[in-house]
């Protein structure tokens, strides 16, 4: 299951202040590169290449280990380590990547993937399939991050150096699981020899295959990470490349505009609006396109005010919906149910509406509401997330003319979810507001991450406690690879269920992720199932 879920992501007028202490607490410093020999993977970069400069708003890395890596580091990550398949938004299929062919059992419990030949670990073993075998037992052995992609493997056994197959309890869609933005990294796990694996990582060191490795990492520094080109890439480097990638660390959304336009930053994941709107009249290239994130409002239905049902729906009511994705100004879209669209799982005519006459007589019924008894309710969200503070600003204003006191509370990361999680429900708030977007292309990270029942809540900060619901969702992947109209079926149940019985959540809009590329780069885009990942060896450099 997951342990943290930050991710770089910039609010609608300033960047969002996730704690940069999410990850396992690993020890920062100056990196050592690894020995990247060269291979079979083709030409060598050029001895003068162009750099790419990336200009996120928060640290990079939270934790270098491949297997329980679950933050910020995707952005470098991905760039880094390859996966055995890939997801391709614009066909909404999965592709090669480490696998050239795969094939399951009619029972779907048997998988075969064909690897690619001629692959080479930046330590320069080069890739078999007991290499990858030992990749996703560690992983899956290790149970940290998005480990839970493995849970339905029983065996692995590399039957040749390019033949690897999976043994599962119950079928699932390995193929589709195998393309997971978080823990399906193929890695050279003999990487420290005899020494400690996990803190050979830790110092800044990488194992992978993907075209760029780790040259130098410095916490606190502007160029807080680079990577260079390995020159024993598989897919070569013909043609024109970026041969370098920096992490330009920039927390003023004004800055990295102004960056952009001087050409001294090539990608900026996100601008507010006016910005947004400058770049382009500027020059600069701007991208939107639809995501995978929204913003989940988690009702407590364990304990305080928001067990009574009948206030939860009444909140869910309260909220403008329409108003708030207007004052987003093109940074949010409605959402329609739990699922954002182009998701397996999504259900489309689920988009809220506010409606303010229905949550005054559920509150009047409650005895609460305009002449009844004053009623107070506590909110926490992330601080310095504007967009998080406007949902807080309309609520609070709409359940004032309620009778509704809302305490809304901006936290750092780290404190709102320890608060969320405390042992003493006294402690905890009545609304938990916080964004989530899939481990893969797939809705089921929704269900079974954030309302699964859990004795010791993690990321279920509804603490729901639902058997029937429980037993459902204990049943999505194994419908999703033998029935997959079954599982659609109960996708939508399951939102129906969580949504308009039980009233656990309300879901204010979906991210629409607009982007600022300096002029002249060729061959981006955004692909939502590897969220504010710019995979760099696919672009062109600009004149």
């Amino acid at each position: 299951m997951r342990w943290q879920r930050c991710l770089l992501a910039a609010g609608t007028a300033a960047a969002l202040a996730l704690a940069a202490a999410c990850g396992g607490g690993q020890v920062r410093g100056a990196g050592d590169r690894s020995s990247a020999p060269s291979g079979a993977g083709g030409a060598a970069p050029p001895a003068t290449g162009t750099t790419f400069v990336y200009a996120p708003n928060l640290d990079v890395v939270t934790d270098w280990d491949p297997a329980s890596s679950y933050s910020n580091e995707i952005v470098a990550m991905q760039n880094i380590y390859e996966s055995l398949t890939k997801y391709n938004i614009r066909t909404q299929k999965v592709e090669p990547r480490l696998a050239t062919a795969w094939e399951s059992s009619k029972d779907g419990k048997t998988w075969t993937f064909t690897l690619r030949e001629g692959v080479r670990f930046h330590t320069g073993k080069p890739l078999t399939a007991e290499a990858a075998k030992d990749a996703i037992q560690r992983t899956k052995d290790k149970g940290a991050g998005a480990a839970y992609i493995w849970d339905s493997i029983k065996k692995i056994k590399a039957k040749d150096d390019l033949t690897l197959e999976f043994k599962l309890k119950y079928p699932a869609p390995l193929d589709l699981l195998a393309s997971a933005d978080f823990a399906a990294y193929i890695y050279d796990t003999a990487a420290a020899g005899s020494g400690d694996l996990e803190k050979w990582f830790a110092e800044g060191r990488d194992a992978g295959t993907g075209p760029y490795t780790v040259d130098s990492w410095q916490k606190g520094k502007e160029v807080e990470l680079s990577l260079t080109a390995f020159d024993g890439y598989w897919g070569g480097w013909q043609g024109a490349k970026f041969t370098r990638v920096e992490f330009r660390v920039t927390p003023e959304l004004t800055t990295a505009a102004q960056l952009v336009q001087r050409g001294e930053v090539s990608f900026v994941p996100r601008l507010n609006p006016q910005l947004f709107a400058q770049a382009a009249a500027q020059g600069a290239q701007t991208t939107q396109a639809p995501s995978f994130q929204n913003l989940l409002a988690l009702f407590n239905t364990e304990s305080g005010p928001l067990k009574d049902e009948r206030l939860r729906k009444a909140v869910q009511q309260a909220i403008d919906y329409d108003g708030l994705v207007a004052a987003l100004k093109g940074a949010g879209v409605a959402a329609s149910g739990l699922v954002p669209q182009g998701l397996f799982g999504h259900v489309a005519g689920r988009t809220p509406k506010q409606d303010l006459a229905g949550a005054e007589a559920l509150l009047k019924e409650a005895g609460h509401g305009p002449g009844g008894k004053p009623l107070t309710l506590t909110m926490t969200y992330a601080q310095g997330d504007a967009d998080q503070q406007l949902l807080a600003t309309l609520l609070s204003s709409t359940l004032s003319t309620l009778n509704v006191k809302l305490e809304a509370e901006p936290l750092q990361w780290t404190t709102q979810w320890d608060r969320g999680k405390s042992a003493d429900t006294g402690k905890r708030q009545d609304i938990f507001v916080m964004y989530w977007y899939p481990d893969y292309a797939d809705a089921y990270s929704w269900f079974a991450n954030v309302f699964r029942s859990s004795d010791t809540p993690s990321f279920n900060l509804t603490y729901l406690k639902d058997d029937t619901f429980d037993e459902a969702v204990d049943k999505l992947n194994e419908l999703a690879a033998v029935d997959k109209e079954a599982a659609l079926t109960s996708y939508a149940d399951l939102q129906t269920r969580l949504i308009d019985e039980l009233a656990a959540v309300a879901v204010p809009y979906v991210m629409n992720y607009q982007r600022v590329l300096a002029g002249g780069i060729g061959g981006y885009v955004d692909n939502p199932a590897y969220p504010n990942v710019v995979f760099v060896y696919d672009l062109t450099p600009g004149a």
